[in-house]
């Protein structure tokens, strides 16, 4: 599959990447490579491969999935420009009537 102009420029608009003509025509041959690259996966066999999650045969160590608050509140509220009773302090968003 070879890329046109028109498909760069429409690439480049998606990625709000603005670039002039210049720009656009050189990544028409590198959007190309790259596809070809891609393409390549296409030809490799790979009916009986089983699906890889590790290279390591090894099993993880699990943990408990504990919800704690890192006991750390004096260290967040530190960055705080002011705290209360353990929180942050923030302006008003909503003006009470």
């Amino acid at each position: 599959m070879s890329i046109d102009i028109k498909s760069v420029k429409k690439v480049a608009s998606l990625a709000r990447i603005r670039m002039n003509d210049e720009e656009l025509e050189s990544m028409v041959p590198q959007l190309s490579k790259i596809i070809g690259f891609i393409e390549q996966l296409s030809e490799v066999d790979t009916d009986n491969i089983e699906p890889l999650a590790n290279v390591v045969d090894i099993k993880l160590a699990l943990r408990e999935d504990i919800a704690n608050d890192g006991n750390c509140e004096g260290k967040v509220l530190a960055n705080a420009p002011e705290a209360t009773q353990g929180y942050f302090v923030v302006p008003n968003a909503i003006e009470d009537k």
